[in-house]
């Protein structure tokens, strides 16, 4: 018999996989085809969609958080230094949230460009290196922390050796330890109703969902499918895609539903951009494309 936190899990995954698609359409809209934007970059990364559809990503290697412009097609320079950032999202004031990988941070950068730490240490140490995050309704962030050496790092530096996700509050005042036991997590993204959470264990090849608890906790961890990721996002169908080779696309009950190929040896993370969210932003390797989508992004 089941408990009533599993009844309530499972209804949320019921409810989380309404297709509104007819039957046998396929998410990508008819005709489209992968668009590069530019290629000019040396590793892109970190995408976040602001509420007027435009995109913000990274290209760490260069120390710069770019901008694509969802009206013109064109991308700028947003920020150069940016504290390495990696991982991007906003947050519900409009702020810039960025995982400024240069000190093992958690950034955020107003409009004016004007940069608060959030996160310096944990329990008096240095983080391994925030890498990407996911803002619930209530404000409250999502962190995961794997360790991938840098060459801009002081090597004399200790950091944490264990590889967790981490959760700060709304108020911005606790962090504490929402998961472990991984090789290495990356990617990670919630429903927007804040109740499921999917976190990628790209060290160990797995994609887990836990259901989220209101105090920001999680439970019961459930593996998603067999599958790592480097960055992902969640359509309004309740389709999770995930990065590596291409884009890969699951449905609410972990089944491949589709396969978007890049033909870049990596592809490192996607999200939702364009006034209606419709078009898929994907970056890899030196460049960022688009594509256009019978679903769109939950923001």
């Amino acid at each position: 018999m089941k408990s009533i936190s599993q009844f309530l899990f499972t209804s949320v995954v019921v409810l989380f996989s309404y297709s509104g698609l007819a039957q046998g359409e396929s998410i990508i809209a008819d005709g489209a085809k992968l668009t590069l934007v530019s290629d000019e970059y040396q590793f892109t990364e970190g995408p976040a969609v602001n509420s007027e559809g435009d995109v913000f990503f990274t290209d760490q290697p260069n120390d710069r958080i770019l901008k694509w412009d969802a009206d013109s097609n064109s991308v700028s320079t947003y920020m150069q230094p940016s504290g390495r950032s990696n991982g991007l999202y906003f947050d519900h004031s409009g702020n810039l949230l960025s995982c400024a990988d240069e000190k093992n941070e958690l950034w955020r950068i107003d409009p004016e460009k004007n940069v608060t730490v959030l996160i310096d240490n944990f329990e008096g140490e240095k983080l391994g290196g925030p890498n990407d995050l996911w803002v619930d309704p209530e404000g409250g962030v999502y962190l995961t922390d794997p360790l991938y050496d840098r060459p801009w790092w002081n090597p004399s530096v200790e950091r944490i050796k264990e590889r967790r996700v981490y959760y700060l509050s709304p108020t911005g005042d606790e962090l504490k330890i929402v998961a472990e036991d991984f090789v290495m997590p990356n990617g990670i993204i919630g429903s927007a109703d804040g109740k499921t959470l999917f976190i990628a264990d790209i060290g160990d090849k797995k994609t887990y969902v836990y259901m989220i608890n209101e105090d920001g906790s999680l439970a019961n961890r459930k593996l998603f499918c067999e599958l790592g990721s480097d960055g992902m996002t969640l359509d309004n169908e309740g389709n999770l895609y995930l990065t590596g080779d291409g884009v890969t696309v699951f449905d609410s009950e972990g089944n491949q539903i589709e396969h978007i190929v890049t033909g870049e040896k990596w592809t490192a993370n996607v999200t939702f951009g364009g006034k209606d969210q419709n078009v898929l932003f994907i970056t890899a390797m030196d460049s960022v494309y688009t594509l256009e989508m019978n679903v769109h992004g939950v923001r």
